[in-house]
């Protein structure tokens, strides 16, 4: 039986299935990880070009606030009679503050 073994010959061929698997394996990176990623920065994107003044938000640091003034890159978020100035980019857009939010603060 040994001998059987060490006489049969390796499997031949492989280059274009090689090739057929690492093509696979980059098409489901790219759906589960690449465009997923993409999708979120480009509502991110959105969300800060579409703020104004009078919106509440909250801050990735978890302060809810309401826009008071806002410029190119930052906001002014009025806090508890206090104003913060915090960059567009510490904005949460996944968090939607209520107007019991900021009241429960103050």
């Amino acid at each position: 039986m040994l001998n059987l073994i060490l006489q049969s010959q390796p499997p031949g061929g492989g280059g274009m299935e090689f090739f057929l698997l690492i093509g696979g394996m980059f098409v489901i990176m790219y759906l589960f990880m690449i465009r997923p990623q993409m999708k979120k920065q480009k509502e991110a994107k959105s969300f800060r070009e579409g703020l104004s003044k009078g919106d509440k938000v909250v801050t990735i640091g978890g302060i809810h606030g309401k826009i008071v003034d806002m410029n190119e890159r930052t906001v002014l978020i009025q806090v508890d009679g206090a104003k913060i100035r915090v960059e567009k980019s510490a904005l949460n857009p996944a968090g939607e503050s209520s107007e019991e939010d900021i009241k429960a603060n103050a």
